[in-house]
């Protein structure tokens, strides 16, 4: 890694089209966007099928996961991101509602924000608060990560060594702590 840059790693998903492009096209044209940006690509897991959450709610989405090294600050990573989501039609009116294109900054290097106290806050809600609140402030490392598999299923095929800054545990350790039946829903699409 050259100087002044971080590393960073990314889940994206979709579930629904745009314009006419599948979910998966949709991924793969967000991928080509932050590879033209001032993001190095480093690696890009496989897409997956996985089911809608909650159960039933729409279509299964697709998902994945990249690695990236910039030298954009954490706030201007996740500028960029929600630009490129916009530029997918991305709306914003349902907390976890069904979408084009969901682009999340799942870590930033070693850093923890916007703070010890503010990130196990969001941790630790219960899942009726984390269906209705959203932060204000960026939360690092994403405080679901460890309780998806749609997000661990992918980062495992590019950084099963990545350790949670904070439950100091590997990718491939938190997906192994999570039931059976979650991880064999991940379905490769290719």
């Amino acid at each position: 890694m050259t100087e002044n840059r971080s590393n960073a790693y990314i889940a994206l998903g979709g579930n629904l089209k745009f314009r006419d492009l599948l979910p998966q096209d949709t991924l793969a044209a967000a991928v080509a966007e932050l590879a033209g940006g001032r993001c190095r690509l480093r690696a890009v897991s496989r897409f997956y099928t996985t089911p809608c959450f909650p159960a039933g709610s729409g279509p299964d989405y697709v998902n994945a996961a990249v690695h990236v090294e910039t030298d954009l600050s954490p706030a201007d990573l996740l500028r960029d991101l929600h630009a490129i989501e916009a530029r997918h039609s991305r709306e914003r009116g349902q907390r976890w509602g069904m979408r084009t294109l969901d682009l999340d900054l799942l870590a930033f290097g070693e850093k923890i924000l916007p703070d010890r106290a503010g990130y196990e806050h969001w941790r630790s809600l219960p899942l009726d608060a984390q269906m209705q609140a959203a932060p204000d402030d960026l939360i690092l490392p994403h405080p679901r990560v460890q309780d998806r598999a749609f997000v661990l299923v992918p980062l495992c095929d590019i950084a099963p060594d990545w350790r949670h800054p904070v439950l100091q545990k590997t990718a491939a350790q938190l997906l192994e702590a999570l039931p059976k039946e979650e991880i064999e829903a991940i379905i490769p699409l290719y």
